[in-house]
């Protein structure tokens, strides 16, 4: 009764989530590098014909850019005995009715933050009356090699001291924070095929790894995404993973589940059960071509796959995805 309610069109789904599991990625076509080099070469040849010595001063030009590709930006946060940094919020972004975009500056213009993924921040505050610093991890939404700045999506949380007092800051102040805090190790084409089950702002290491895959031509592996809400407003990031289906229709797909549904919600409806995690998963059989990201609040954990122990014990699986037949090596709780 309850898979029936919470997901209605569950055959439908079935079908069309088989025939995505089996296709092959699609090939070929030009890549960006070459889109890239024609238009380098069509803007040099126009230089060329508009200036008197322009045979010098394009290979000035090209010996430039080489020397700008090659060098490796500065890095904010590296780890180790670096302390905690101070960054200045510079703008902040009304996403929904509880969440906000924070952009912080970082201290220099053409420095990265230094995150790798997978790896999340350390934030630290401490209000006047307080006897201890609070702090908590956030992973920007912002990518790796973006200069001058950082970006954290953060939901208020009610008697949440972080997200109350970040939701509280203006323009100009600032925050510690400290990082990269190390996640789970990704590298090009490590698995076939991956499974995203989050929930709220759970999203954020999720999308991170989904930036990781996509901006890279030479990864061609397939993800599929279980995101539970409570209402449509909540669903974070909804329009950058459409786009990303959009685009890459055979290697991603995104099904969003919610509790409080409007009646014109067409989505999975309730929570996140084992029909819908079978359904859209591989077979676990496939041994390390799958791994299932968790990562959400902790009734999500408790359902699903258990909870860690500690940041560097993930503890022992459970739940729906022990059920179903998964191996603790094929499960990652964030």
């Amino acid at each position: 009764m309850l898979a029936r309610q919470m997901f209605r069109p569950i055959r439908t789904l079935q079908s069309h989530v088989r025939r995505y599991a089996t296709e092959p990625p699609a090939r070929g076509g030009p890549s960006p590098l070459m889109y890239a080099g024609i238009a380098a070469v069509g803007g040099a040849g126009a230089w060329y014909y508009l200036t008197g010595n322009a045979k010098e001063q394009v290979a000035s030009k090209v010996d430039a850019a080489k020397s700008l590709a090659g060098a490796e930006s500065k890095k904010t946060f590296t780890g180790g005995d670096q302390g905690f940094i101070s960054l200045k919020l510079e703008s902040v972004e009304n996403v929904n009715h509880n969440t906000k975009k924070f952009r912080f500056h970082l201290p220099e213009d053409d420095a990265v933050s230094g995150l790798h993924v997978a790896s999340a921040l350390l934030t630290k505050y401490k209000g006047p009356d307080m006897e201890k610093p609070v702090l908590r991890p956030y992973t920007p939404v912002s990518d790796e090699d973006q200069k001058g700045y950082l970006d954290l999506l953060v939901k208020k949380y009610p008697n949440g001291p972080m997200s109350e007092h970040m939701h509280d800051m203006e323009p100009g102040q600032r925050l510690d924070f400290k990082g990269p805090l190390p996640k789970y190790p990704w590298s090009v084409n490590k698995h076939e095929h991956i499974v995203l089950i989050a929930g709220g702002t759970g999203i954020t290491p999720m999308y991170q790894l989904v930036r990781a895959i996509f901006n890279n031509p030479e990864d061609k592996t397939r993800v599929s995404l279980i995101f539970g809400n409570i209402s449509e407003e909540d669903i974070l990031l909804k329009k950058e993973f459409e786009q990303l289906e959009n685009q890459y229709p055979r290697r991603f797909r995104g099904f969003y589940v919610l509790d409080k549904p409007s009646e014109n919600w067409q989505g999975g409806k309730g929570f996140i059960t084992k029909e819908l995690v079978k359904t859209v998963a591989p077979e676990p059989k496939e041994g390390d071509k799958v791994k299932v990201f968790v990562c959400g609040p902790p009734g999500l954990y408790k359902a699903l796959s258990g909870t860690k122990k500690s940041p560097s014990d993930q503890g022992e699986l459970d739940g729906v995805l022990k059920e179903l037949g998964y191996s603790k090596d094929q499960v990652y709780k964030f």
